[in-house]
């Protein structure tokens, strides 16, 4: 059975935004070396996610340039790259994952579209969702709190077609008390059950990446459509995690099975009761 590798960069935030560039840089050439097709960077890693104190509000010219050294480098690689970063839109400036094709051309943004109500005085709400390919597999992105609360978006992807759906997520740690022993631990809150409930309810895979955070309590993963895990990543230990695709197995098949039913359908289901 023919497979497509994947790379999570699961990294500790960089010092500045010129730090993170460097580690994207780093990280990507690992990645292929590893033998990976398409590595995958948490939510925001370049310039950082900014509802943290320390970073700074990149300009929109230091964000093209960025962009424009990592394709240079994607086709140097010959690997894509979905990178978790903003961008300036029209209505403001959004959380975003910047999708380069393994030539180095830029297949666009996912922007997201369900913020978390902590964002809300940053950035922008994004609108559109979008179906990506690199060579045969086909993928989605949710980035980290539409993905854990809104089950929609993955379904959405999985409904059009993709085999995987990626999940750039960032944790604020609150407290460095509680060590998971295990993914999906009991005791842990209920963030990597529902990456385990995301891939089986829509019979894809999920590939879910954080940053290598002290205290985190969500880490890298991937998760089969069967929704039993495969790998993932020591809790806060940075590192590249791999995992192998199979795309005959990403069917989407429960979640082309849902059957929406509009009010009018619903009202006469009741009228008929």
């Amino acid at each position: 059975m023919p497979s497509i590798r994947i790379a999570l960069a699961n990294l500790q935030p960089a010092r500045h935004a010129d730090h993170a560039l460097e580690i994207v840089l780093e990280t990507m050439v690992a990645a292929a070396t590893g033998g990976a097709s398409i590595v995958c960077f948490p939510e925001c890693f370049l310039p950082g996610y900014r509802t943290e104190p320390s970073v700074s509000r990149p300009s929109e010219t230091w964000l093209d340039q960025a962009w424009a050294v990592v394709d240079d480098k994607a086709a140097d690689l010959q690997i894509g790259v979905i990178l978790g970063t903003e961008r300036v839109a029209e209505d403001g400036r959004m959380i975003t994952a910047r999708v380069t094709n393994p030539d180095g051309t830029c297949a666009g943004f996912q922007d997201k579209v369900q913020l978390d109500p902590s964002e809300e005085a940053v950035y922008t709400k994004g609108r559109n969702r979008k179906i990506f390919h690199c060579g045969p597999l086909l993928f989605g992105i949710v980035i980290c709190h539409e993905g854990w609360r809104y089950p929609e978006t993955v379904r959405w992807a999985a409904r059009h077609g993709a085999h995987v759906v990626f999940h750039p997520h960032f944790e604020i740690v609150e407290s460095t008390d509680y060590l998971p022993s295990r993914f999906a631990d009991p005791a842990n809150s209920f963030h990597e059950k529902a990456a385990l409930c995301r891939a089986a309810e829509n019979t894809c895979y999920f590939a879910t990446v954080n940053c290598a955070l002290r205290g985190a309590t969500t880490t890298s993963a991937v998760v089969d459509p069967d929704g039993v895990l495969m790998t993932h990543q020591p809790y806060g230990k940075s590192g590249v995690l791999f995992a192998d695709i199979h795309t005959e197995k990403g069917t989407g098949l429960l979640a082309k099975r849902f059957r929406s039913i509009d009010i009018d359908d619903q009202d006469a289901t009741l009228k008929r009761r």
